[in-house]
């Protein structure tokens, strides 16, 4: 099973509900097409709900890193919402928790994009 990717619009902010597995291969490549789309679009403040996401592994962090470069690169935000554990232990693990702004609470999330 992959990744199942929504998108809705929260006043300006789109959030992109992931949920699944963000693994290598068509799941990372959805993910990424997903984000690249949204920033062509001239979307600047996105914010990608994890709280259904159930395993990620190396290439799924590469993509969230890479998000997060693209979306940075063209003048936006990128913040991550709901982590689950293993992922919140994940972005501890490979130092990458200090490079993402993570809420718990979309509304916190939505208004920090002030």
């Amino acid at each position: 099973m992959s990744v199942r990717l929504t998108t809705r619009k929260v006043g300006d902010v789109t959030v992109v509900d992931a949920a699944g597995r963000l693994t290598l291969g068509e799941a990372s490549s959805s993910f990424r097409d997903t984000i690249r789309g949204l920033v062509s679009k001239g979307e600047k403040k996105l914010l990608i709900n994890l709280g259904e996401v159930s395993y990620i592994d190396s290439s799924g962090i590469g993509e969230l890193v890479s998000a997060f470069t693209t979306v940075t690169n063209q003048g936006g935000q990128l913040k991550l919402l709901n982590l689950t554990k293993r992922v919140q232990d994940l972005l501890q693990i490979t130092k990458l928790y200090t490079v993402f702004e993570v809420f718990d609470d979309e509304a916190a999330a939505i208004r920090s994009f002030g």
